[in-house]
Protein backbone atom coordinates (compact mmCIF):
# COMPACT_ATOMS: atom_id res chain seq x y z
CA UNK A 1 0.00 0.00 0.00
CA UNK A 2 2.93 2.35 0.48
CA UNK A 3 4.58 1.52 -2.66
CA UNK A 4 1.24 2.24 -4.85
CA UNK A 5 1.70 5.68 -2.62
CA UNK A 6 4.41 6.63 -3.79
CA UNK A 7 4.37 5.22 -7.31
CA UNK A 8 0.99 8.01 -7.97
CA UNK A 9 3.27 10.53 -6.48
CA UNK A 10 5.90 10.07 -8.24
CA UNK A 11 3.42 10.54 -11.65
CA UNK A 12 1.97 13.49 -10.37
CA UNK A 13 5.21 15.23 -9.95
CA UNK A 14 6.42 13.79 -13.14
CA UNK A 15 3.75 14.93 -15.14
CA UNK A 16 3.32 18.62 -13.51
CA UNK A 17 7.08 18.41 -15.02
CA UNK A 18 6.23 17.23 -18.56
CA UNK A 19 3.77 19.80 -19.86
CA UNK A 20 3.63 20.15 -23.51
CA UNK A 21 3.80 23.15 -25.43
CA UNK A 22 3.18 23.46 -29.30
CA UNK A 23 5.62 26.21 -30.89
CA UNK A 24 4.85 28.07 -34.22
CA UNK A 25 5.83 31.26 -35.64
CA UNK A 26 3.72 34.46 -34.95
CA UNK A 27 3.64 35.57 -38.88
CA UNK A 28 3.06 33.35 -41.72
CA UNK A 29 2.93 34.02 -45.47
CA UNK A 30 3.02 32.34 -48.66
CA UNK A 31 5.49 30.56 -49.46
CA UNK A 32 7.02 30.56 -45.88
CA UNK A 33 8.42 27.38 -44.33
CA UNK A 34 6.41 26.67 -40.65
CA UNK A 35 7.94 24.25 -38.04
CA UNK A 36 5.79 23.66 -35.42
CA UNK A 37 7.87 22.26 -32.16
CA UNK A 38 6.25 20.08 -29.82
CA UNK A 39 8.16 20.34 -26.18
CA UNK A 40 8.25 19.45 -22.61
CA UNK A 41 8.50 15.71 -23.63
CA UNK A 42 11.56 13.28 -23.25
CA UNK A 43 11.57 10.08 -25.73
CA UNK A 44 11.66 8.05 -22.93
CA UNK A 45 8.62 8.93 -21.72
CA UNK A 46 6.59 8.71 -24.64
CA UNK A 47 5.34 6.06 -27.09
CA UNK A 48 4.31 8.28 -30.08
CA UNK A 49 3.98 11.97 -30.96
CA UNK A 50 1.23 13.65 -33.31
CA UNK A 51 0.90 16.65 -34.70
CA UNK A 52 -2.83 17.95 -35.07
CA UNK A 53 -5.08 20.15 -37.29
CA UNK A 54 -8.39 21.62 -36.43
CA UNK A 55 -8.45 18.16 -34.94
CA UNK A 56 -6.77 15.82 -37.65
CA UNK A 57 -3.74 14.20 -37.52
CA UNK A 58 -1.11 15.72 -39.72
CA UNK A 59 1.43 13.54 -39.06
CA UNK A 60 2.69 10.48 -36.47
CA UNK A 61 5.68 10.13 -34.70
CA UNK A 62 7.40 7.66 -32.33
CA UNK A 63 9.96 10.03 -30.78
CA UNK A 64 10.14 13.82 -30.20
CA UNK A 65 10.25 15.45 -33.79
CA UNK A 66 9.18 18.84 -35.21
CA UNK A 67 6.79 18.89 -38.06
CA UNK A 68 7.88 20.75 -41.14
CA UNK A 69 5.35 22.73 -43.90
CA UNK A 70 7.57 23.21 -46.55
CA UNK A 71 5.82 26.13 -48.84
CA UNK A 72 3.25 27.57 -46.44
CA UNK A 73 -0.35 28.30 -48.46
CA UNK A 74 -3.25 29.70 -47.85
CA UNK A 75 -5.05 26.55 -47.14
CA UNK A 76 -2.08 25.63 -44.65
CA UNK A 77 -4.18 28.44 -41.53
CA UNK A 78 -5.55 26.72 -39.05
CA UNK A 79 -5.80 25.48 -35.00
CA UNK A 80 -2.48 23.11 -34.41
CA UNK A 81 -1.74 21.44 -31.37
CA UNK A 82 0.77 17.88 -30.64
CA UNK A 83 -0.08 15.08 -27.85
CA UNK A 84 1.68 12.47 -26.84
CA UNK A 85 1.01 8.78 -25.31
CA UNK A 86 3.12 7.96 -22.47
CA UNK A 87 4.57 4.61 -20.79
CA UNK A 88 3.82 3.18 -18.18
CA UNK A 89 5.71 6.45 -16.08
CA UNK A 90 3.32 8.79 -18.51
CA UNK A 91 0.10 9.08 -18.77
CA UNK A 92 -1.52 10.86 -22.39
CA UNK A 93 -0.80 14.15 -22.81
CA UNK A 94 -1.74 17.54 -25.24
CA UNK A 95 -0.65 20.40 -25.66
CA UNK A 96 -1.76 23.82 -26.29
CA UNK A 97 -3.62 25.04 -29.14
CA UNK A 98 -1.78 27.54 -31.30
CA UNK A 99 -4.03 29.45 -34.52
CA UNK A 100 -2.03 29.79 -37.60
CA UNK A 101 -2.91 32.42 -40.34
CA UNK A 102 -1.13 32.51 -43.26
CA UNK A 103 -1.04 36.00 -44.65
CA UNK A 104 -1.50 36.63 -48.75
CA UNK A 105 1.83 37.21 -50.53
CA UNK A 106 0.46 39.00 -53.53
CA UNK A 107 -2.83 38.91 -54.70
CA UNK A 108 -4.30 36.81 -57.68
CA UNK A 109 -3.30 38.13 -61.06
CA UNK A 110 -6.10 39.94 -62.90
CA UNK A 111 -5.73 40.57 -66.60
CA UNK A 112 -6.56 43.79 -67.99
CA UNK A 113 -6.38 44.38 -71.61
CA UNK A 114 -6.53 47.79 -73.89
CA UNK A 115 -9.41 46.72 -75.44
CA UNK A 116 -11.30 43.14 -75.27
CA UNK A 117 -13.00 43.77 -78.56
CA UNK A 118 -9.97 45.26 -80.56
CA UNK A 119 -10.33 45.89 -84.25
CA UNK A 120 -7.97 43.81 -86.41
CA UNK A 121 -4.96 44.68 -87.90
CA UNK A 122 -4.62 47.24 -84.07
CA UNK A 123 -2.65 46.60 -81.16
CA UNK A 124 -4.02 45.60 -77.94
CA UNK A 125 -1.66 45.71 -74.58
CA UNK A 126 -2.12 43.30 -71.94
CA UNK A 127 -1.24 43.67 -68.21
CA UNK A 128 -1.56 40.79 -65.15
CA UNK A 129 -1.98 43.06 -62.36
CA UNK A 130 -0.88 42.45 -58.96
CA UNK A 131 -0.55 43.82 -55.48
CA UNK A 132 2.49 42.40 -52.80
CA UNK A 133 1.69 42.58 -48.92
CA UNK A 134 3.14 45.32 -47.37
CA UNK A 135 5.10 43.82 -45.06
CA UNK A 136 6.48 41.86 -48.14
CA UNK A 137 7.11 44.29 -50.84
CA UNK A 138 10.85 43.17 -51.48
CA UNK A 139 9.78 40.35 -52.80
CA UNK A 140 10.32 40.04 -56.65
CA UNK A 141 7.74 38.05 -58.86
CA UNK A 142 7.45 37.27 -63.01
CA UNK A 143 4.71 36.87 -65.33
CA UNK A 144 3.30 35.12 -67.87
CA UNK A 145 0.42 35.44 -70.69
CA UNK A 146 -1.25 32.55 -72.50
CA UNK A 147 -4.04 32.56 -74.70
CA UNK A 148 -5.87 28.75 -75.69
CA UNK A 149 -3.09 27.25 -73.64
CA UNK A 150 -0.32 28.91 -75.74
CA UNK A 151 2.40 31.15 -74.26
CA UNK A 152 2.50 34.68 -75.52
CA UNK A 153 5.85 36.79 -75.80
CA UNK A 154 9.49 35.30 -74.02
CA UNK A 155 7.28 33.26 -71.87
CA UNK A 156 8.35 34.15 -67.81
CA UNK A 157 9.26 38.01 -67.92
CA UNK A 158 9.50 40.82 -64.63
CA UNK A 159 7.43 43.38 -66.54
CA UNK A 160 3.61 42.70 -65.76
CA UNK A 161 2.88 44.08 -69.54
CA UNK A 162 2.57 42.05 -72.62
CA UNK A 163 2.32 44.50 -75.90
CA UNK A 164 0.93 42.93 -79.03
CA UNK A 165 1.33 44.70 -81.95
CA UNK A 166 -1.65 44.10 -83.92
CA UNK A 167 -4.47 41.69 -83.56
CA UNK A 168 -6.26 39.24 -86.34
CA UNK A 169 -8.95 37.71 -86.47
CA UNK A 170 -7.63 34.36 -85.67
CA UNK A 171 -6.18 36.35 -82.54
CA UNK A 172 -9.40 35.62 -81.23
CA UNK A 173 -10.28 33.22 -77.78
CA UNK A 174 -9.38 32.88 -73.81
CA UNK A 175 -6.42 35.33 -72.42
CA UNK A 176 -5.05 35.01 -68.84
CA UNK A 177 -1.85 35.14 -67.44
CA UNK A 178 0.17 33.93 -64.45
CA UNK A 179 2.17 35.42 -61.62
CA UNK A 180 5.43 33.88 -59.36
CA UNK A 181 7.76 34.38 -57.19
CA UNK A 182 10.99 34.56 -58.57
CA UNK A 183 11.93 31.39 -56.10
CA UNK A 184 9.19 29.20 -57.88
CA UNK A 185 7.36 28.76 -54.48
CA UNK A 186 3.95 30.81 -55.02
CA UNK A 187 2.37 30.74 -58.53
CA UNK A 188 -1.07 32.10 -59.04
CA UNK A 189 -3.34 32.01 -62.11
CA UNK A 190 -5.78 34.95 -63.25
CA UNK A 191 -8.88 34.46 -64.22
CA UNK A 192 -10.03 34.03 -67.96
CA UNK A 193 -11.03 36.96 -70.29
CA UNK A 194 -12.55 36.16 -73.94
CA UNK A 195 -11.07 38.47 -76.58
CA UNK A 196 -12.74 39.06 -79.96
CA UNK A 197 -11.22 40.68 -82.83
CA UNK A 198 -13.69 43.12 -85.09
CA UNK A 199 -13.02 42.67 -88.65
CA UNK A 200 -13.14 45.39 -90.47
CA UNK A 201 -14.79 45.57 -94.67
CA UNK A 202 -12.70 46.94 -97.59
CA UNK A 203 -13.39 49.97 -98.94
CA UNK A 204 -11.48 52.80 -100.98
CA UNK A 205 -10.03 50.74 -103.21
CA UNK A 206 -7.57 52.69 -105.56
CA UNK A 207 -4.42 51.73 -108.26
CA UNK A 208 -2.03 54.16 -108.85
CA UNK A 209 1.48 54.12 -110.87
CA UNK A 210 4.87 54.32 -109.38
CA UNK A 211 8.02 54.89 -112.23
CA UNK A 212 11.01 56.46 -112.13
CA UNK A 213 10.74 59.94 -112.88
CA UNK A 214 7.29 59.86 -112.85
CA UNK A 215 6.60 58.49 -115.85
CA UNK A 216 5.92 55.48 -117.25
CA UNK A 217 9.10 54.68 -120.17
CA UNK A 218 9.93 52.28 -122.46
CA UNK A 219 12.20 49.37 -121.25
CA UNK A 220 12.14 50.98 -117.24
CA UNK A 221 10.38 49.89 -114.60
CA UNK A 222 6.95 49.84 -113.75
CA UNK A 223 5.16 49.44 -110.11
CA UNK A 224 0.87 48.81 -109.46
CA UNK A 225 0.09 49.71 -106.30
CA UNK A 226 -3.18 48.60 -105.40
CA UNK A 227 -4.13 49.98 -101.98
CA UNK A 228 -7.52 50.19 -99.58
CA UNK A 229 -8.02 53.13 -97.05
CA UNK A 230 -9.68 50.48 -94.44
CA UNK A 231 -9.98 47.04 -94.06
CA UNK A 232 -8.56 44.38 -91.61
CA UNK A 233 -7.16 40.73 -92.02
CA UNK A 234 -5.57 38.57 -94.68
CA UNK A 235 -6.43 41.21 -97.76
CA UNK A 236 -6.03 39.61 -101.31
CA UNK A 237 -4.80 41.51 -103.54
CA UNK A 238 -5.02 41.15 -107.57
CA UNK A 239 -4.27 42.74 -110.69
CA UNK A 240 -5.78 43.43 -114.43
CA UNK A 241 -5.75 44.54 -117.57
CA UNK A 242 -8.72 46.02 -118.65
CA UNK A 243 -8.68 45.17 -122.63
CA UNK A 244 -8.02 41.23 -121.71
CA UNK A 245 -9.81 41.21 -118.46
CA UNK A 246 -7.02 38.58 -117.69
CA UNK A 247 -4.96 38.46 -113.88
CA UNK A 248 -1.71 39.51 -114.41
CA UNK A 249 -1.00 38.80 -110.90
CA UNK A 250 -2.49 38.08 -106.99
CA UNK A 251 -1.03 38.68 -103.35
CA UNK A 252 -2.26 37.69 -99.53
CA UNK A 253 -1.12 40.01 -96.92
CA UNK A 254 -1.85 41.25 -93.52
CA UNK A 255 -1.30 45.30 -95.12
CA UNK A 256 -3.52 47.36 -96.60
CA UNK A 257 -1.88 48.28 -99.73
CA UNK A 258 0.34 45.42 -102.37
CA UNK A 259 2.66 46.18 -105.09
CA UNK A 260 2.67 44.61 -108.84
CA UNK A 261 5.96 45.11 -110.62
CA UNK A 262 6.58 45.07 -114.36
CA UNK A 263 10.82 44.69 -114.76
CA UNK A 264 10.65 46.11 -118.44
CA UNK A 265 7.60 48.15 -120.03
CA UNK A 266 7.14 47.78 -123.51
CA UNK A 267 5.37 49.48 -125.97
CA UNK A 268 2.47 47.12 -126.33
CA UNK A 269 1.67 47.44 -122.13
CA UNK A 270 0.30 50.88 -122.32
CA UNK A 271 -3.82 50.49 -121.39
CA UNK A 272 -6.36 50.70 -118.79
CA UNK A 273 -5.42 48.63 -115.63
CA UNK A 274 -7.33 48.14 -112.68
CA UNK A 275 -7.60 46.25 -109.18
CA UNK A 276 -9.25 43.99 -106.46
CA UNK A 277 -9.00 43.61 -103.03
CA UNK A 278 -10.97 40.69 -100.90
CA UNK A 279 -10.80 40.50 -97.24
CA UNK A 280 -13.16 37.70 -97.00
CA UNK A 281 -16.14 40.41 -97.12
CA UNK A 282 -16.32 41.58 -101.00
CA UNK A 283 -14.33 41.84 -103.61
CA UNK A 284 -14.02 46.03 -104.16
CA UNK A 285 -12.48 47.09 -107.36
CA UNK A 286 -10.80 50.28 -108.21
CA UNK A 287 -11.58 53.07 -110.92
CA UNK A 288 -9.40 51.83 -114.02
CA UNK A 289 -6.13 53.48 -114.98
CA UNK A 290 -5.14 54.50 -118.37
CA UNK A 291 -1.48 53.80 -118.38
CA UNK A 292 0.78 55.52 -121.51
CA UNK A 293 4.17 54.16 -122.21
CA UNK A 294 6.80 57.20 -123.73
CA UNK A 295 8.89 55.96 -126.22
CA UNK A 296 12.27 57.32 -126.15
CA UNK A 297 13.63 58.79 -129.65
CA UNK A 298 15.67 56.64 -132.01
CA UNK A 299 18.72 58.06 -133.68
CA UNK A 300 17.61 60.84 -136.24
CA UNK A 301 18.54 60.97 -139.61
CA UNK A 302 19.60 64.61 -140.82
CA UNK A 303 18.97 65.24 -144.70
CA UNK A 304 20.33 68.23 -146.79
CA UNK A 305 18.14 69.88 -149.01
CA UNK A 306 19.41 72.49 -151.86
CA UNK A 307 17.97 74.06 -154.82
CA UNK A 308 21.00 72.88 -157.43
CA UNK A 309 23.09 69.31 -157.74
CA UNK A 310 25.75 71.65 -155.50
CA UNK A 311 25.58 73.93 -152.99
CA UNK A 312 26.89 77.33 -153.65
CA UNK A 313 27.45 81.01 -151.92
CA UNK A 314 23.55 82.69 -151.55
CA UNK A 315 21.99 79.27 -152.00
CA UNK A 316 19.03 78.58 -149.11
CA UNK A 317 19.58 74.98 -147.82
CA UNK A 318 17.38 73.19 -145.78
CA UNK A 319 18.14 70.52 -143.08
CA UNK A 320 15.71 68.21 -142.35
CA UNK A 321 15.53 66.05 -138.89
CA UNK A 322 13.57 62.70 -138.17
CA UNK A 323 13.57 60.64 -135.79
CA UNK A 324 11.80 57.72 -136.53
CA UNK A 325 10.60 55.85 -133.37
CA UNK A 326 9.84 58.50 -130.24
CA UNK A 327 7.16 60.03 -128.06
CA UNK A 328 5.93 63.70 -128.56
CA UNK A 329 6.47 66.30 -128.48
CA UNK A 330 10.01 65.78 -130.15
CA UNK A 331 12.64 69.29 -130.01
CA UNK A 332 15.45 68.75 -132.56
CA UNK A 333 18.78 70.55 -132.54
CA UNK A 334 21.07 71.42 -135.70
CA UNK A 335 24.73 71.66 -135.70
CA UNK A 336 27.83 73.02 -137.80
CA UNK A 337 31.23 71.24 -136.36
CA UNK A 338 29.15 70.73 -133.10
CA UNK A 339 28.38 74.74 -132.90
CA UNK A 340 24.02 75.27 -132.37
CA UNK A 341 22.85 76.57 -135.65
CA UNK A 342 18.93 76.89 -133.52
CA UNK A 343 16.43 74.00 -133.07
CA UNK A 344 12.64 72.97 -134.07
CA UNK A 345 9.67 71.07 -132.11
CA UNK A 346 7.61 68.53 -133.18
CA UNK A 347 4.83 69.16 -131.41
CA UNK A 348 3.13 65.49 -132.58
CA UNK A 349 6.10 63.91 -133.42
CA UNK A 350 7.58 63.35 -136.82
CA UNK A 351 10.80 65.50 -138.05
CA UNK A 352 11.39 69.14 -138.60
CA UNK A 353 13.47 71.39 -140.66
CA UNK A 354 15.73 74.29 -140.43
CA UNK A 355 16.94 76.66 -143.30
CA UNK A 356 20.04 78.19 -143.50
CA UNK A 357 21.06 81.09 -146.29
CA UNK A 358 24.58 79.78 -147.12
CA UNK A 359 27.84 81.82 -146.90
CA UNK A 360 31.12 80.91 -148.13
CA UNK A 361 32.30 80.26 -143.89
CA UNK A 362 29.01 77.35 -143.80
CA UNK A 363 31.40 74.23 -145.21
CA UNK A 364 31.90 71.59 -142.64
CA UNK A 365 29.97 68.46 -141.05
CA UNK A 366 26.51 69.03 -139.99
CA UNK A 367 24.60 67.33 -137.80
CA UNK A 368 21.32 67.09 -135.35
CA UNK A 369 19.95 66.17 -132.54
CA UNK A 370 16.15 64.73 -131.19
CA UNK A 371 15.21 65.28 -127.91
CA UNK A 372 11.96 64.54 -126.04
CA UNK A 373 13.00 64.00 -122.46
CA UNK A 374 13.68 60.60 -122.38
CA UNK A 375 17.22 60.85 -123.49
CA UNK A 376 18.95 63.12 -126.39
CA UNK A 377 19.54 61.16 -129.74
CA UNK A 378 22.54 62.78 -132.07
CA UNK A 379 22.80 61.55 -136.24
CA UNK A 380 25.34 60.84 -138.02
CA UNK A 381 27.54 63.80 -139.26
CA UNK A 382 26.86 64.92 -143.03
CA UNK A 383 29.52 66.97 -144.95
CA UNK A 384 28.94 70.31 -147.00
CA UNK A 385 30.90 71.54 -149.42
CA UNK A 386 30.41 74.90 -150.87
CA UNK A 387 31.87 77.06 -154.18
CA UNK A 388 31.98 80.38 -154.76
CA UNK A 389 29.41 82.93 -155.32
CA UNK A 390 29.53 82.75 -159.34
CA UNK A 391 30.72 78.82 -159.51
CA UNK A 392 27.23 77.56 -160.00
CA UNK A 393 26.71 80.34 -163.33
CA UNK A 394 30.03 79.87 -164.29
CA UNK A 395 29.39 76.09 -164.71
CA UNK A 396 26.06 76.61 -166.79
CA UNK A 397 27.86 79.03 -169.24
CA UNK A 398 30.83 76.46 -169.78
CA UNK A 399 27.93 73.59 -170.63
CA UNK A 400 26.62 76.18 -173.42
CA UNK A 401 29.71 76.94 -174.88
CA UNK A 402 30.74 73.35 -175.04
CA UNK A 403 27.24 72.22 -176.47
CA UNK A 404 27.82 75.46 -179.44
CA UNK A 405 31.58 74.44 -180.36
CA UNK A 406 29.93 70.87 -180.45
CA UNK A 407 27.03 72.06 -183.08
CA UNK A 408 29.73 74.36 -185.23
CA UNK A 409 31.87 70.80 -185.31
CA UNK A 410 28.88 69.01 -186.76
CA UNK A 411 27.42 71.64 -188.99
CA UNK A 412 31.23 71.44 -190.68
CA UNK A 413 31.39 68.41 -190.82
CA UNK A 414 28.20 67.77 -192.77
CA UNK A 415 29.27 70.75 -195.49
CA UNK A 416 32.41 69.15 -195.81
CA UNK A 417 30.89 65.80 -196.64
CA UNK A 418 28.45 67.24 -199.12
CA UNK A 419 31.76 69.66 -200.85
CA UNK A 420 33.64 66.31 -201.04
CA UNK A 421 30.95 64.63 -202.41
CA UNK A 422 30.14 67.19 -205.08
CA UNK A 423 33.51 67.36 -206.38
CA UNK A 424 33.78 63.87 -206.47
CA UNK A 425 31.11 63.78 -209.04
CA UNK A 426 32.29 66.74 -211.12
CA UNK A 427 35.69 64.86 -211.36
CA UNK A 428 34.65 61.26 -212.38
CA UNK A 429 32.95 63.48 -215.25
CA UNK A 430 36.22 65.29 -216.45
CA UNK A 431 38.42 62.33 -216.53
CA UNK A 432 35.98 60.62 -218.69
CA UNK A 433 35.81 62.92 -221.69
CA UNK A 434 39.82 64.62 -221.24
CA UNK A 435 42.88 62.65 -221.89
CA UNK A 436 45.50 61.59 -218.66
CA UNK A 437 49.06 62.35 -218.44
CA UNK A 438 51.73 59.64 -218.24
CA UNK A 439 50.69 58.57 -214.69
CA UNK A 440 54.43 58.00 -214.02
CA UNK A 441 55.29 61.43 -214.09
CA UNK A 442 56.49 63.26 -210.64
CA UNK A 443 53.47 65.10 -209.94
CA UNK A 444 56.19 68.10 -208.86
CA UNK A 445 57.24 68.13 -212.90
CA UNK A 446 53.50 68.53 -214.03
CA UNK A 447 53.58 70.08 -217.22
CA UNK A 448 50.90 70.76 -220.33
CA UNK A 449 51.50 69.45 -223.66
CA UNK A 450 49.68 72.42 -225.22
CA UNK A 451 48.72 76.04 -224.55
CA UNK A 452 46.13 76.52 -221.90
CA UNK A 453 43.20 77.97 -223.63
CA UNK A 454 41.92 80.97 -222.49
CA UNK A 455 38.74 80.26 -220.72
CA UNK A 456 36.37 82.28 -218.52
CA UNK A 457 35.41 79.60 -215.69
CA UNK A 458 37.60 77.49 -213.90
CA UNK A 459 38.49 74.33 -215.32
CA UNK A 460 39.78 70.98 -213.46
CA UNK A 461 42.99 69.43 -213.48
CA UNK A 462 44.09 65.86 -212.68
CA UNK A 463 47.36 64.71 -212.22
CA UNK A 464 48.56 61.34 -210.75
CA UNK A 465 50.10 60.79 -207.68
CA UNK A 466 49.60 56.98 -207.12
CA UNK A 467 52.06 54.52 -207.52
CA UNK A 468 51.76 52.08 -210.74
CA UNK A 469 52.13 48.90 -208.81
CA UNK A 470 48.84 49.12 -206.75
CA UNK A 471 45.34 48.79 -207.85
CA UNK A 472 44.59 52.46 -206.58
CA UNK A 473 45.10 55.75 -208.41
CA UNK A 474 45.26 59.51 -206.72
CA UNK A 475 45.01 62.21 -208.43
CA UNK A 476 45.00 65.97 -207.28
CA UNK A 477 43.05 67.75 -208.80
CA UNK A 478 42.85 72.34 -208.88
CA UNK A 479 40.46 74.42 -209.71
CA UNK A 480 42.51 77.65 -210.73
CA UNK A 481 41.53 80.67 -213.37
CA UNK A 482 43.25 80.74 -216.52
CA UNK A 483 47.31 81.50 -215.81
CA UNK A 484 48.97 84.02 -217.90
CA UNK A 485 52.17 81.80 -218.04
CA UNK A 486 53.44 77.91 -217.33
CA UNK A 487 55.41 79.57 -214.74
CA UNK A 488 52.38 80.94 -212.55
CA UNK A 489 50.86 77.29 -213.32
CA UNK A 490 53.79 75.76 -211.24
CA UNK A 491 53.79 78.48 -208.88
CA UNK A 492 49.75 77.51 -207.78
CA UNK A 493 50.54 74.16 -208.09
CA UNK A 494 53.33 74.04 -205.51
CA UNK A 495 51.50 76.60 -203.21
CA UNK A 496 50.45 74.27 -199.62
CA UNK A 497 47.26 75.80 -199.34
CA UNK A 498 45.52 74.61 -202.52
CA UNK A 499 42.36 72.60 -201.73
CA UNK A 500 43.21 68.63 -202.26
CA UNK A 501 40.89 66.28 -202.93
CA UNK A 502 41.64 61.86 -202.76
CA UNK A 503 39.58 60.10 -205.34
CA UNK A 504 39.62 56.25 -205.82
CA UNK A 505 40.36 55.50 -209.27
CA UNK A 506 40.62 51.89 -210.08
CA UNK A 507 43.44 51.25 -212.82
CA UNK A 508 42.02 50.30 -216.60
Amino acid sequence: MLLWSLLVIFAAVTEQADLLTLVAPSSVFEGDSIVLKCQGVENWKIQKMTYHKDNKELSVFKKVSDFLIQSAVLSDSGNYFCSTKGNIFLWDKRSNIVKIKVQELFQHPVLTASSFQPIEGGPVSLKCETQLSPQRLDVQLQFCFFRENQVLGSRWSSSPELQIPAMWSEDTGSYWCEAETVTHRIRKQSLQSQIHVQRIPISNVSLETRAPGGQVTEGQKLILLCSVTAGTGNVTFSWYREATGTSLGMKTQHSLSAELEIPAVKESDAGKYYCRADNGHESIQSKVVNIPVRIPVSRPVLTLRSPGAQTAVGDLLELHCEALRGSPPILYRFYREDVTLGNSSAPSGGGASFNLSLTAEHSGNYSCEADNGLGAQHSEAVPVSISGPDGHRRDLMTAGVLWGLFGVLVFIGVALLLYSLFHKISGESSATNEPRGDCRQNPQEFTYSSPIPKMEELQPVYVNVGSVDVDVVYSQVWSIQQPESSANIRTLLENKDSQVIYSSVKKS
